[in-house]
């Protein structure tokens, strides 16, 4: 013979029962954390890891060779 589920009795104080309700209405849901600025043009900084023999066909030309890795990327993502 199995026994009954176990109830818990609920006392309901109408005062805590208003109370709660008017703060259900009255907090204003918490607001997403802003996002960062974009600025147009910015430059992120990353760690990336690249095989050495592209890295130094990019740096081959001195100076520059982020900028070129960067224009090859944007060419290769079509923008």
């Amino acid at each position: 013979m199995s026994k009954p589920p176990h109830r818990t009795r609920v006392t309901s104080d109408p005062r805590q029962t208003a109370e709660a309700a008017f703060k259900k209405v009255t907090t204003k849901p918490a607001e997403p954390a802003p996002k960062a600025p974009t600025i147009p043009g910015a430059k992120e900084m990353v760690s990336l890891r690249i095989d050495r023999d592209v890295l130094d066909y990019f740096q081959e030309d001195g100076p520059g060779w982020q900028e070129r890795i960067n224009e090859a990327l944007r060419k290769a993502a079509g923008k």
